[in-house]
């Protein structure tokens, strides 16, 4: 019985790895193909099925007068909104959660559930309900189609994840943390800079991972936000669409559109296998 399971559990692991890298791969042979090995039948294995080039990350990187692209710049336009806006979220998230978790607020019958929970109701509307408002925000004060004007709509989407996944890990911090810290001659805010926050750098990671996914594969508000003067990574890589799908430069472009969320996986895992309460108490 124990061999079987052994058996199975080895098995399903390895299908389902199959499954996940598999399509990383075919994106990765197609981003060395060109017109003729695409369409003139199944090919997989380079140097035996077909002849690989370059042309599909070339035209990455070439003008548009050249027959190029050019998603240099809108890939360094998303780096630069969804970081700036994540920063700013985690930063503005965790302060408002810290203080819904240790504080009480009631307006009426509203208290901090209800105010957490309003939060997180900004992410269950449909985009499509607030890309007008938005839109005529932005028209208002004039940073419609520019890159702070993206960064104020995706700290809107972003924090409320933030808010989110910081009160739930704020609720699980003891507070004897806080109370110790105090005993010790420490303000409120020392304890919370000093003591509190030094322990939850687990929880701000996870809550950074999840606002930096979310803000980079955003297309919609990317979409209808923008024109001309300002274009992001997802937007551009739709654009590469035309009457002859370039399914080479549309691989290329998706390989290099996920190579940031992939460094981001592996650097967060090794610090969250490290987050821990222990000893933090006296």
């Amino acid at each position: 019985m124990s061999k079987l399971y052994t058996f199975l559990k080895y098995f399903f692991i390895v299908f389902w790895a199959v499954f996940v890298v598999a399509p990383f791969l075919w994106a990765l042979t197609t981003s060395f193909k060109d017109f003729q090995s695409v369409n003139g039948g199944v090919t997989y294995i380079p140097w035996v099925d077909f002849e690989p080039n370059l042309e599909g990350w070339k035209v990455l990187i070439k003008s548009p007068a050249k027959g190029g692209v050019d998603i240099v710049e809108p890939y360094f336009n998303s780096l630069f909104v969804t970081c700036t806006a994540s920063l700013i979220s985690i930063i503005l998230g965790t302060l408002s959660a810290y203080a819904l978790s240790r504080y009480t607020f009631k307006a009426g019958f509203v208290k901090n559930n209800d105010i957490t929970f309003f939060f997180i109701s900004q992410r269950i509307m449909p985009p499509i309900v607030l890309s007008i408002p938005f839109f005529l925000f932005l028209s208002s004060i004039n940073l419609l189609d520019s890159l702070i004007g993206l960064i104020v709509v995706y700290i809107v989407l972003l924090m409320p994840i933030a808010v989110w996944i910081m009160v739930d890990f704020f609720n699980k911090v003891p507070r004897e943390i806080d109370e110790t810290a105090l005993i010790d001659g420490c303000n409120p805010y020392q304890a919370f800079l000093k003591v509190v926050l030094p322990n939850s750098i687990p929880g701000l990671i996870v809550a950074g991972m999840f606002c930096i996914i979310f803000g980079w594969i955003d297309f919609f508000f990317a979409f209808i936000l923008t024109f001309t003067e300002v274009q992001l990574l997802p937007v551009k890589i739709v654009a590469l669409n035309s009457s002859v799908t370039p399914w080479w430069s549309l691989s290329a472009s998706a390989l290099i559109s996920v190579a940031p969320l992939i460094i981001v996986a592996f650097i967060v895992e090794r610090y969250l296998s490290k987050g821990n309460l222990s000893g933090a108490i006296k």
